[in-house]
């Protein structure tokens, strides 16, 4: 486990006394080293695995890892290499040579100048915050939050988001946090503290460039190299790594790079149930007889999910955003009992190969830009034919349908909030908590195509940011590094210069990953269609026992005194929740809205005791 965290300013000694203390008990472990440097200027604290470097001027602190050190001269870890590159290049210079996850804090002791940076697609998390005239910076927002006083404030606009939307839209503000006093440094970012002056920027971004050319062959073997170059650059900094492992591409592809890289198979671990509709046991079979050592099926069926959100919000602090992650922290906790010091997953593989259901609607928009109406008719069709739900139904009605929603036809490339996604559940809000009308959700535009501004979106305002912050939380809360290949920038920036028609065809996604994974991946994983991921049977968690515990928590009157929700709309929507689940009909539940509330409602209680 790896944190960082510290204060500068001149303080009184009664000062650095509230601040040290404040960040270590938000840290919420003992083995912490507190380091005071220069006239008290600046004081670190370093938690676990975190790497530091100092000399008399100069000093280092790293939440994350590098992965291109070797690119230079050699030195003692990856903080002495930052410090090396900060003093030839400048901070905002080493920040753009460096190819790695990380958060880190520079102080320079000559200009009595403290520098935060965080990596380009935000796999570390960094937040700040000011007390007085003293900046803080912490691996995790609430020690920050803590040191303002006993009581937190909490950010109202977070939690009427959390409330009601949908989790896409929890982090459209990037550099908010829970906590009404807490920044968060977005990713790609950096900001220096001098002389009580705050100045910030980005260093990176990334451009509408041409699509690169090539036939798929070429442009698959460029694509393969650099997924094989990213998974072993990362294997080579972790000791006995671990792998979760889905029936899909994306882990799989992952766990299959880093056996081809090494020659040996690795331990594997998947979430698995006895419902059909969410197990990819079979599909997981092929992989066995390949790269795979030892596999770890962990069985989730009906866990005690009051007992373990619990546990899950004390990890995250704030409130968890989907019930994926449910299975997710219990396959962690299992690598943690094996001795393992990394996993490795597939996080990042949707949104660079358009691999979410939904950029289908943003494929099919570009080719009706772009005049290819033939193209258009057939990719609808095949659209239909692989993926028709009896829940989520596909077709050409439907599909024209969302496009009027999801794209604005008179500005090539810019897409809009789905008013039906945004709006579901605005009614369950109190409005004299928040008025969540006043909130307009930024839509990214940088792009002429409708897909990439839609994958830039995920990335940077809606699906990366909160799955990555949740994988960091629980891969940390039991010791782990976690790893996520895809979101290596060459793979990213690759990625954002490839035709969408190489990213969907004829009604499958991941065109060129599948092309570049031949003779690599097993070819009934490579060419499988079909698509389920860390989805659980969340719906009946819901329902029965569970509906009861839940009406038990919304009636009593810590849960009413938040004054957050709308109680007859709430009631309304348990009460159709468990008529949709008894009555086994193909109809949209409210599982997600109801994971929220009590996530919120755990962790709002949390932080008032």
């Amino acid at each position: 486990m790896s944190r960082i965290a510290g204060f500068t300013g001149h303080q009184s000694l009664e000062m650095t006394n509230i601040l040290s203390d404040g960040l270590i008990r938000g840290m919420g472990v003992s083995s912490i080293k507190l380091h005071s440097f220069g006239e008290d200027n600046i004081n670190f604290v370093i938690q676990g695995k975190a790497q530091s470097f100092y000399t008399q001027n100069l000093w280092v602190v790293l939440d994350g890892l590098i992965y291109n050190s070797d690119e230079f001269e050699t030195t003692q870890n990856d903080a002495e290499l930052i410090g090396i590159l900060y003093l030839r290049f400048g901070f905002i210079g080493a920040l753009e040579r460096l190819n790695g996850d990380f958060g880190i804090a520079l102080y320079d002791g000559k200009t009595d100048s403290l520098y935060l940076g965080r990596d380009r697609l935000g796999v570390r998390p960094l937040y700040w915050t000011l007390l007085d005239n003293h900046l803080a910076f912490a691996s995790r927002p609430l020690p920050l939050a803590k040191i303002h006083g006993k009581s937190i404030t909490l950010n109202k606009g977070f939690v009427a988001r959390f409330a009601v939307c949908h989790y896409r839209y929890f982090d459209n503000i990037p550099d908010e946090s829970p906590y009404k006093e807490v920044f968060q440094l977005p990713s790609a970012s950096w900001l220096k503290w001098n002389n009580g002056k705050i100045s910030s920027g980005i260093y990176w971004q990334l451009e509408d460039k041409p699509d690169l050319e090539g036939t798929i062959e070429d442009l698959a073997s460029r694509y393969k190299f650099l997924l094989l170059d990213a998974v072993n650059r990362r294997l080579q900094k972790v000791c006995k790594p671990a792998f979760t492992l889905s029936g899909g591409m994306d882990s799989s592809s992952v766990l299959a790079c880093a056996s081809h890289n090494t020659g040996q198979r690795f331990d594997a671990f998947s979430s698995v149930y006895h419902d059909k509709t969410y197990d990819e046991s079979q599909d997981i079979q092929v992989m066995l007889s390949g790269p795979v050592q030892t596999w770890n099926p962990i069985q989730v069926d009906n866990p005690d999910i009051f007992q373990l959100i619990q546990r899950m919000v004390t990890a995250h602090d704030e409130p968890v955003a989907t019930a994926t992650w449910l299975s997710h922290f219990l396959v962690c906790e299992a690598i943690s009992k094996g001795g393992y010091d990394a996993v490795f997953g597939g996080l990042g593989g949707d949104e660079l190969n358009a691999g979410e259901y939904e950029y289908f609607f943003f494929h099919f928009a570009d080719l009706q830009g772009q005049g290819y109406d033939d193209n258009l008719t057939t990719e609808i069709k095949a659209w239909a034919h692989y993926h028709d739900h009896p829940i989520f139904r596909k077709n050409s009605e439907i599909a024209l349908a969302t496009l009027s929603r999801v794209v604005d036809t008179k500005n090539p490339g810019r897409c809009l909030v789905d008013p039906q996604r945004f709006n579901r559940y605005s009614k369950a809000l109190n409005p004299d908590y928040f008025d969540i009308s006043s909130f307009l959700p930024i839509m990214e535009h940088r792009f002429s195509s409708y897909l990439k501004n839609r994958t830039w979106q995920d990335l940077s305002r809606e699906t990366a940011p909160c799955c990555l912050r949740a994988e960091d939380r629980q891969t940390k809360a039991f010791g782990l590094y976690n790893i996520a290949p895809f979101f290596d920038d060459r793979l990213v920036e690759f990625m954002f210069r490839i035709s969408g028609n190489l990213k969907i065809k004829n009604g499958v996604t991941k065109v060129l990953l599948r092309e570049a994974m031949k003779t690599i991946l097993p070819e009934e994983t490579r060419t499988r269609i079909k698509k389920t991921g860390w989805n659980a049977p969340a719906h009946l968690w819901f329902s029965g026992q569970g509906r009861e515990l839940l009406l038990d928590r919304v009636h009593s009157q810590h849960f009413q005194a938040k004054s957050v929700f709308r109680m007859e709309e709430v009631l309304h929507l348990i009460s159709e929740h468990e008529q949709i689940v008894q009555s086994g009909i193909n109809q949209e539940n409210h599982m997600m809205f109801l994971w929220q509330l009590l996530n919120l409602d755990v962790w709002m209680e949390a932080i008032q005791t």
